[in-house]
């Protein structure tokens, strides 16, 4: 064969070669080795959402239920936690970017986010609950009885997404709860929608003139998301839940900050 013509079948061969290897893709290691060899586990969550994960003023540390399960985990896996806070809708952007390892910030499962993300199983069971003015006299006993009114909601949340669902409503989006329920004490809106829990734990810590509505839909479940393709992570995490779960720790936080076991469907003893 001539000189030029082995010369054009290797550069053939190289280039395919290279084509090939670009077309393949990279092999990753899972997660679960990234954070085992950094030895802490980033978490994701809001801050400022009590009772699941707030600023503790007195102590000037991370509190509430979220923070509890996440510090559990955490230790179950041989990982020290550390914790990002960030606006609610900002979580799962920076969770796709690899701005953290996964969200504990009762992120609730749903169809489209598991298009994105993998979840764990659940470890929190709640409902929709309307929060309203305690001088309210209009009743609303369901998002349809909104129509024409204004409902806040948090940016990016389930509730945003069931509010929208509903037309009529003027739904107003908040990066926080705080801002919700303040702009719901000022007359700014006519009610709010959030989490059955945290309109308890509201009740029982907030001077503001607001008080519990109407449960308007279905239970939601709440899990850790975990970007795709991280099944040993995944398992890891569900593993740890289970044991959790089994031991009664995952009670215990419950009881804790909500009186009941909410890491269980309440129609389950």
């Amino acid at each position: 064969m001539p000189i030029l013509s082995r010369r054009r079948l290797t550069l053939t061969l190289t280039l395919g070669l290279i084509g090939a290897a670009l077309a393949m893709p990279a092999g990753a290691a899972d997660l679960l080795t990234t954070v085992k060899a950094r030895g802490t586990l980033k978490i994701a969550m809001e801050g400022t959402y009590p009772p699941f994960n707030f600023k503790d003023l007195k102590a000037n540390q991370l509190a509430g239920y979220d923070v509890d399960v996440a510090t559990l985990l955490a230790a179950r896996l041989g990982l020290k936690p550390e914790f990002v806070t960030t606006e609610w809708s900002a979580i799962l952007a920076g969770l796709a970017a690899g701005k953290f390892d996964v969200a504990i910030s009762q992120v609730g499962i749903n169809p489209k986010r598991e298009q994105t993300f993998d979840f764990s199983e659940p470890y929190t069971y709640s409902n929709p609950q309307l929060i309203v003015r305690k001088n309210e006299k209009a009743s609303y006993a369901s998002l349809a009885d909104l129509k024409g009114k204004k409902l806040g909601v948090g940016q990016g949340s389930v509730y945003e997404q069931q509010a929208k669902a509903v037309p009529g409503i003027d739904v107003k989006s908040y990066p926080a709860a705080p801002e919700t329920l303040q702009d719901l004490a000022f007359g700014r809106i006519d009610a709010a929608l959030n989490d059955s829990l945290m309109v308890a734990y509201l009740l029982n810590h907030s001077k503001l003139p607001i008080q519990a509505g109407a449960r308007v839909g279905n239970v939601e479940r709440m899990g850790i998301p975990i970007r795709k393709g991280n099944p040993q992570l995944k398992a890891a995490l569900n593993k740890a839940l289970a044991e959790a779960q089994a031991d009664g720790s995952l009670k215990k936080i419950s009881v804790k900050w909500f009186g009941s076991d909410v890491s269980r469907p309440a129609a389950q003893p």
